[in-house]
């Protein structure tokens, strides 16, 4: 067994001190700055020779920058001869690019993916992610978490009145339908249609909501259109609250407006991405650092993570 090395990039080293406080080990030493030019330098300040190295870093807020911190680090792993290095995401930034949906776009999810692996990445380590299929992206191993066990403890413990499981829209169905099953309830199912890039008008629902404590389930929200549409449709119907539990929530102002004045009661976050809103707004913030260092404890031990799933 290897000893582990945790060492974090600028965009959440809050959840990276907390993965690394599970694991009883203190943050690695680094030097992670911008030069005046706007150019990433990072320095690693410890030996790391034949050590089990994992580089925090979410890809959000500013991704382009944290994107290349992580590169750079993962670079500077390498040529420090860590034995192993991962690259730990705990959101992949990009991955709505997923496919070539419409002539001359790229698949930047899959850029990524080659940036990571030539950049010296052996692994990495990554949690609910946009579409599934980015995992096939990589030539190496790709560790695939999911926030459900927090989240669906977190909404166990309020004893909800008849649970009711919402899709939001159909392409977050299957994600939904893993929800329904655990918790033992009824799936609903929001069909929308998507006026503009920020606009969406929730148009029909598949399932009974009368009475029901809704529980909508999404793997990301930013503007909280297809949220606060599903919402205010589920609303119509009959629905008694509404929460809503997303994996990364990367909110910006308009999304915070909306929320603000949509018909959901509670927002259920993680702390995938940084988050730092008014406390007026319905937003609670779970850890899933506990989980991420299971993850690495196990990946280090050569050990099962898809046990940690199992519920």
């Amino acid at each position: 067994m290897l000893t582990v090395k945790i060492f974090s990039g600028n965009s959440n080293r809050k959840l990276a001190g907390s993965i690394a406080s599970y694991l009883g080990v203190e943050l690695g030493a680094a030097d992670v700055i911008s030069f005046p030019d706007g150019e990433s330098f990072v320095k690693i300040n410890e030996c790391v020779r034949g050590e089990d190295c994992y580089a925090v870093q979410s890809v959000c807020g500013r991704p382009n920058e944290m994107l290349m911190e992580l590169l750079i680090m993962i670079d500077a792993l390498r040529r420090a001869s860590a034995a192993r290095i991962t690259a730990v995401l705990p959101i992949y930034g990009y991955a709505r690019q997923d496919r070539k949906d419409q002539p001359r776009v790229p698949i930047t999810a899959k850029l990524v993916a080659n940036l990571l692996t030539a950049a010296g990445a052996d692994r990495v380590l990554t949690m609910d992610l946009h579409a599934a299929q980015i995992v096939g992206y990589f030539d190496i191993p790709v560790d695939h978490l999911h926030a459900s066990p927090v989240i669906v403890k977190y909404l166990k413990d309020k004893n909800l009145e008849k649970p009711v499981i919402v899709a939001p829209d159909t392409g977050s169905v299957k994600n939904a339908y893993a929800y329904s099953r655990m918790f033992g309830c009824g799936l609903a199912i929001v069909a929308k249609q998507r006026k503009g890039a920020d606009e969406v008008e929730a148009f029909s629902l598949v399932g009974d909501v009368d009475g029901c404590d809704v529980i909508m389930i999404d793997d990301l929200t930013s503007t909280c259109g297809t949220l606060c549409a599903a919402a205010n449709l589920v609303k119509k119907h009959g629905a008694k609250n509404v929460y809503a539990a997303v994996t990364h929530g990367l909110l910006n102002a308009q999304g915070r407006e909306r929320l603000s004045n949509s018909s959901i009661s509670e927002l259920i976050v993680t702390d995938t991405v940084p988050q730092d809103h008014p406390p007026e707004l319905p937003i609670t913030v779970l850890s899933v650092a506990d989980l991420f260092g299971e993850a690495i404890r196990r990946i280090n031990e050569d050990s099962s993570i898809s046990t940690l799933f199992s519920m």
